[in-house]
């Protein structure tokens, strides 16, 4: 019997000013520290996705935002290996989009976040989370639904799984395993 799937809900807010978009750069946090990202975190006990997006902008960058302004443009099925902990998980990423915001950009969580600015959309920063980079390009191309980190992370979690590692078929891109598993 397979066991129930659970899924990390989070919430992103892409905001873009002509051809530049806003990056945060993360800052002791234990995840991902000093690459950068967007505004954004999980979606709380009780709360939609919406509701954790306009959360977050007030929380990380003082501005207030409308629901109504508010435009899902992509959507991200990934699974990731947390760093600070050695479990994989599965998340499910909404990132909205407005044009519409009040209030002066800053960065108010200094403690997590070191840098708020704003990038050309096509020279994005070498340090920027490799799902986040993944989730801008595909905005750019108008693709609204992705997934991330898959063909990856199987392997490992396998390996994890028959505690051993895994080096001849995974790594040549073959079958993973001889009983017919396909990690393409």
């Amino acid at each position: 019997m397979t066991s129930k799937n659970t899924n990390i809900p989070a919430s992103y807010l892409v905001l873009k000013k002509r051809r530049k978009i806003l990056l945060l750069r993360r800052f002791n946090t234990g995840y991902e520290d000093g690459k950068y990202s967007m505004i954004a975190g999980h979606v709380d006990e009780n709360e939609s996705f919406s509701q954790a997006v306009i959360r977050e902008a007030c929380e990380e960058a003082d501005i207030v935002i409308k629901k109504e302004d508010l435009q899902v443009i992509h959507i991200m099925h990934r699974f990731a290996r947390e760093s600070s902990k050695q479990e994989l998980s599965q998340r499910i990423d909404v990132f909205f989009q407005t044009s519409k915001w009040e209030g002066k950009i800053k960065n108010v969580e200094k403690n997590k976040c070191d840098d708020l600015s704003w990038f050309d959309i096509d020279k994005m920063p070498l340090n920027i989370i490799p799902y986040i980079q993944n989730v801008i390009e595909n905005i750019k191309k108008n693709i609204f639904f992705s997934e991330y980190g898959w063909k990856m992370n199987i392997k490992t979690h396998i390996e994890s799984l028959l505690n051993f590692n895994i080096k001849t078929a995974a790594d040549s891109d073959k079958d993973l395993l001889k009983d017919g598993f396909s990690i393409s």
